[in-house]
């Protein structure tokens, strides 16, 4: 797969701020993402795209250094490209960012219906290590998971 990840630009940004709601999903909006982009004095929130060999952005996720903890806060991929490996591609780039800036763990909150992500987090050896009750919509639970580096 010819797939490159380069840091989130407002640009970016602007290119899928059209269709962010009906290819991606309707959680993150555009203007909580410009709002992230444009914040200087938020140096731990970092945003990537995934982009296609046709530089077309298929996917993207947010992360939020804490210490030395990455919390993801989202991978997103195109409705019309999932299951083609981008999300399993932006994860690995997080793992390996983790890593490369000695980073501890990896935590996240997924959705305890979201078959696909659980799977995708149990396949990279993240561990299920609390839940948070009716977290989503105050109704459906959130199972935190985490990957110590």
């Amino acid at each position: 797969m010819d797939i490159k990840i380069t840091k989130m630009q407002i640009e970016d940004l602007e290119i899928i701020k059209d269709c962010l709601l009906e290819d991606f999903d309707d959680f993150w909006s555009y203007s909580v993402l410009k709002q992230e982009l444009e914040n200087k004095q938020n140096l731990n929130s970092n945003y990537f795209v995934a982009k296609n060999s046709k530089n077309e952005i298929v996917g993207f996720t947010g992360i939020l250094t804490i210490i030395d903890e990455i919390n993801i806060m989202n991978i997103v991929v195109r409705k019309n490209c999932r299951t083609l490996g981008i999300g399993s591609y932006m994860l690995q780039y997080i793992i390996n960012f983790a890593s490369e800036h000695n980073y501890k763990s990896i935590t996240l909150e997924v959705n305890e219906n979201n078959l696909p992500a659980i799977n995708l987090y149990k396949k990279y050896n993240f561990k299920q290590v609390g839940l948070r009750t009716k977290y989503y919509n105050n109704t459906d639970n959130a199972i935190l998971m985490t990957l110590n580096i």
